[in-house]
């Protein structure tokens, strides 16, 4: 039975809406995608009809040469062909070469704005290599110096050697041995490029990577010693710093101490003390650090800081090779007074046949020495390593070296 339009559900009598024409709009999309590619290549290939884009264009024949027959001088050498071996940065450049550059750091505040280079004299005297595995033997505190069983001692291998002899003999000869060096990288590049290879150098036992700035200064042609702490009078307000060798019951410890200081590095020629007024005085708490240095075959030098000081005369009676040295260049760090000490240093190296100075790396003490080293030939003196200083004592001399 047909229903009532009171009884037919509600909205059941709505029209449909119709749905959009999708297909006719993608027919359309698809049509005019067409066109479009069509006009596109249409206008490439028009455009790519001249294939150089409308530019000059010139054919030219190319033909190789014939080639001359190779002769001896003509014949490439095979050698140069190889695959270059170049070096691996600019650090292994300069130490291929022996050019040494100084290249101011972030931190290094101290050093001029321009790079320091130095070329080495053909001439340049060569060290024996360090470590001589002879020289050496293997402990808790490192690579510590001994006495080879041929005999031969770190003060006799290590040293500079003199090189020819002058053409006519000096007036006097001077040994200048400057400390402090392998804490600052700036104060100690300074001084092992500036100064002259004969002055000899004193590393701290403190900075880091003393084993390679150690061999750059031997590659310099200096010769090296190492500083050891020594407890001065005032100590600790006046502290040398860690493992100082100590007088008294605290030194219970001093050849563990020493043995400590002596692993730093290798290829020192022997030991300087620094500061050590009341140790060097101790002829007790000497004894025995003096009998480990000579069993080590080393050299013992006073700085001659200390006018009590018995370190030389101890050492001579250990039968160790000894000096004090006579002056310290700068004690009063100014230009004027280091010029001072200098002539003083000239006047002594004539009358004794050598003087001995002392000096820390400042600035102003390495150009000071420096300039006046320049000087020298012309006067007749020649400046000698801290190892031969007591080759040329002459006899009837009263100075302080031993």
């Amino acid at each position: 039975m047909p229903l009532s339009e009171l009884d037919q559900p509600l909205g059941r009598n709505r029209r449909a809406r119709p749905r959009p024409p999708v297909g006719r709009w993608l027919s359309r999309a698809l049509a005019g995608a067409l066109v479009v590619t069509f006009t596109g290549l249409t206008l490439y290939a028009a455009l790519r009809r001249d294939p150089d884009g409308g530019e000059p264009m010139a054919t030219a024949a190319i033909r190789e040469r014939p080639r001359a027959p190779e002769t001896a001088a003509t014949a490439p050498d095979i050698s140069r062909l190889e695959a270059p071996q170049g070096p691996a940065s600019a650090r292994q450049l300069e130490t291929e070469s022996g050019v040494t550059v100084v290249r101011p750091g972030a931190d290094e505040t101290d050093i001029p704005g321009a790079i320091v280079i130095t070329v080495p004299d053909e001439g340049t005297i060569k060290l024996a290599p360090s470590p001589d595995k002879r020289l050496v033997e293997r402990t808790r505190h490192g690579f510590l110096p001994k006495v080879g069983l041929d005999g031969a001692t770190p003060a006799q291998v290590y040293a500079r050697p003199l090189g020819p002899a002058p053409a006519t003999k000096p007036a006097g000869r001077i040994a200048i041995m400057v400390g402090g060096l392998g804490i600052s990288q700036s104060s100690t590049s300074e001084a092992i490029t500036r100064l002259p290879g004969a002055v000899s150098l004193a590393f701290a036992p403190y900075g880091a990577d003393l084993e390679k700035t150690a061999a750059r200064a031997r590659a310099e042609g200096h010769e090296v010693f190492l500083q050891v702490p020594m407890e001065p009078f005032d100590y600790p307000d006046n502290d040398p710093g860690p493992h100082t060798l100590l007088t008294g019951p605290k030194g219970a410890d001093n050849l563990d101490r020493l043995q400590w200081a002596l692993g730093r590095f290798t290829g020192y020629v022997g030991i300087v003390n620094f500061l050590g007024g009341r140790l060097t005085a101790d002829d007790a708490a000497l004894t025995p650090l003096l009998r480990e240095v000579a069993g080590r075959g080393l050299m013992v030098v006073d700085d001659g800081s200390s006018p009590r000081s018995q370190l030389a005369p101890a050492a001579t009676r250990a039968q160790i090779p000894a000096l004090k040295a006579d002056l310290a260049l700068d004690g009063t760090p100014r230009a004027d007074a280091i010029d001072k000490e200098l002539q003083r240093l000239e006047t002594l190296a004539r009358e004794n046949g050598v003087a001995v100075a002392t000096a820390s790396a400042l600035p102003v003490t390495v150009e000071r020495i420096t300039r006046w080293a320049r000087t020298l030939e012309a006067k007749g003196l020649a400046i000698v390593p801290v190892s031969a200083a007591r080759g040329f004592r002459n006899p009837s001399s009263t100075g302080s070296l031993r």
